[in-house]
């Protein structure tokens, strides 16, 4: 074991002391986002910081929204196929339940993915951080197809350590992509699909694309009036 190792297992020793009042002190925890529109590899990025997390000797466990079943129910998915196993729940509450207290206590590093979809985010990452000393590392969408905040991730960034925004390639022209575009004709936010429904976009093609969108909508009902 390196003297790094060692050291770091001396200062949990004694910052795991409680005091006259019974107060846990642990080291202090980290948050880490990552966020931008869809396809531009949050979780790529997500799962190379957890890997890196592993191989430091820290365990590490994944968590993603029971919703996303779109590629497996029990392991974060890249849209290139990588894989990585994980608790696939409702809700973040519910995660620290499903372990013993010891248990819960050797878990170094949690990854979530797809974090729009927990409406518990900021309470978690402020309790696993702060309280429980535990280094979370967050991925997902900032805005929806309508360029409006999804979700919590925007509202963790002020007790975050760091924060990392992606952009994708513009599926049009290939220049760098801020935005998702939605392609169909749905209307509510919660929306899950892939590229069959989604395509990343530069501001350009987004206002133009919309604009597009509208007129066809506008030209399929006159046509279903006339019928």
């Amino acid at each position: 074991m390196s003297s790094c190792s060692s050291s770091l297992k001396n200062t949990v020793s004694v910052s795991n002391r409680s005091d006259q009042r019974g107060h846990n002190h642990l080291p202090p925890g980290e948050i880490h986002v990552i966020f931008g529109p869809m396809f531009a590899g949050k979780t790529t990025a997500l799962l190379r910081r957890v890997n890196f997390e592993s191989k430091l000797g820290r365990n590490v466990v994944m968590i993603k929204s029971n919703k996303d079943r779109r590629y497996a129910v029990d392991a974060v998915v890249t849209h290139d196929g990588t894989k990585f196993p994980c608790w696939s729940l409702p809700d973040l509450s519910s995660f620290k339940h499903r372990f013993s207290p010891d248990a819960f206590e050797k878990v170094d590093v949690i990854g979530i993915d797809e974090a729009q979809f927990f409406e518990d985010l900021y309470d978690f990452c402020c309790n696993a951080a702060d309280i429980d000393g535990k280094i979370v590392i967050v991925a997902g969408l900032d805005g929806d197809y309508l360029r409006r905040k999804f979700g919590s991730v925007l509202d963790i960034i002020p007790i975050a350590d760091t924060v990392t925004k992606l952009t994708a390639r513009c599926e049009l022209c290939g220049k760098r992509a801020f935005f998702t575009l939605r392609k169909i004709d749905e209307m509510q936010k919660e929306l899950i699909g892939g590229a069959n429904m989604y395509m990343p976009v530069c501001r350009q093609h987004y206002v133009n694309g919309k604009s597009i969108m509208v007129s066809v909508k506008k030209v399929l009902e006159s046509h279903q009036m006339q019928v």
